[in-house]
């Protein structure tokens, strides 16, 4: 097991990657927010779903989610129908023009990506993917509280966080859980 130290210092890297998570954004074209891009992305990999289904995907309020789903309709890249099976809900799918959309913005996410790691090998990078498929898979869940989560974890988290790091000011649509 690693030690405390090694922690702390993966707690302050973790919270740098949120200037990556700025530059992915700033890629993005002005009417294209991004969780409108996240909307896209969910309906790109997942299809056609429930907006109860998005909103969980998202880990935000169906309120959110409903603005962000506004937001991509209104430019046309998705079409609200109600479900067959429950005419009180909806089921959001991507059109053509969603599905463009969606094309641009991985080849502009992959353009970024290829610049800024132009100075990895091949395996640095799947090494990588490797790794944070392995935290994800290690986290399961994050919409949930975390029923390992003790005291001792978190003053270990709050320590880490006091710690000097890049500063994360993302702004963020989620709510509280």
């Amino acid at each position: 097991m690693a030690e405390q130290a090694q922690f702390e210092e993966l707690a302050r890297q973790l919270s740098a990657v949120g200037a990556v998570k700025r530059d992915l954004a700033r890629i993005l074209p002005h009417e294209c927010p991004a969780g409108s891009a996240a909307v896209l992305t969910l309906l790109g990999h997942y299809g056609s779903m429930r907006m109860s289904k998005l909103a969980e995907l998202l880990a935000v309020d169906m309120s959110v989610t409903s603005r962000h789903v506004a937001h991509v309709a209104e430019r046309g890249w998705i079409e609200r129908a109600p479900d067959p099976a429950d005419k009180r809900s909806r089921i959001v799918h991507l059109t053509p023009a969603g599905e463009a959309t969606l094309r641009d913005l991985s080849r502009r996410s992959t353009e970024l990506l290829t610049e800024r790691l132009s100075d990895w090998s091949d395996e640095e990078v799947d090494q990588l993917i490797r790794l944070m498929t392995r935290l994800r898979d290690s986290f399961g869940d994050c919409r949930s509280a975390h029923p390992r989560l003790t005291a001792t974890a978190t003053a270990t988290v709050a320590s880490a966080a006091r710690a000097p790091t890049t500063p994360v000011l993302e702004p963020t649509t989620r709510t509280p859980a």
